[in-house]
């Protein structure tokens, strides 16, 4: 489990083909090598494990359906990617609730230069904007960012001078792709609301109108 917090960025050192799958060397800064054998990380918003240590080195695998799935199989040795171990339970939750698991791939649409601010408008698929609403959350390269605005498949947001020197995301380019996860609550609540073996009590849109929670007939 991780919060969306970036701790800083790493340089793949290494990639390895072994068939259908790969095996990637990542240099950690220095404050954070504090890390285990067996530990999760995220790596561009993919939980991966750490499956060999050597010194500020960390070596993971990535599966085939992690290649098919995310952008990572993209990643080309002297890039930069965001980092974050795994959350502590005595940490704060500074940003949102984030899995690891990359719901879907984007791609920037648009990239522009605001003061010390930076713009981006990122395509995303219907897979993730089902769960995407206005002033909500979601994770891009494992980045928690609020959604300023959610015009049909396009979402809009801002970083801030700290995002912008903490992460990756000024480095990529209009027509990059970006890993995507969108805020698992909103998964929680569809379930919810379309289960088919409804009881009484259960959660569905007549409750929600019924106790104030949404508007409409």
């Amino acid at each position: 489990m991780f919060t969306g917090i970036i701790e800083d960025k790493g340089k793949v050192l290494r990639i390895e083909s072994h068939g259908q799958e790969k095996k990637l060397t990542i240099e950690l800064p220095l404050h954070l090598t504090e890390v285990q054998l067996g530990d999760s990380i995220n790596i561009n918003g993919v939980c991966l494990t750490i499956v060999r240590i050597q010194s500020r080195a960390i070596e993971l695998d990535l599966s085939q359906e992690t290649l098919q799935k995310t952008v990572l199989g993209e990643l080309k040795e002297g890039n930069h990617v965001n980092l974050e171990r795994a959350l502590k339970l005595t940490d704060r939750l500074g940003g949102h609730i984030v899995t690891g698991h990359i719901d879907g791939i984007g791609v920037i649409a648009q990239k522009r230069k605001e003061r010390d601010f930076l713009q981006l408008e990122i395509r995303i698929p219907e897979s993730v904007s089902r769960y995407v609403v206005k002033k909500g959350s979601i994770a891009i390269d494992g980045i928690s960012l609020t959604v300023n605005e959610f015009l049909d498949a396009e979402i809009r947001m801002t970083l801030i001078p700290y995002t912008i020197e903490k992460t990756t995301l000024v480095d990529k380019m209009v027509g990059d792709r970006v890993n995507v996860e969108a805020d698992i609550l909103g998964k929680y609540v569809e379930k919810l609301l379309n289960r088919g073996d409804k009881k009484n009590g259960e959660v569905d849109l007549f409750f929600l109108k019924k106790h104030g929670f949404i508007k409409g007939d």
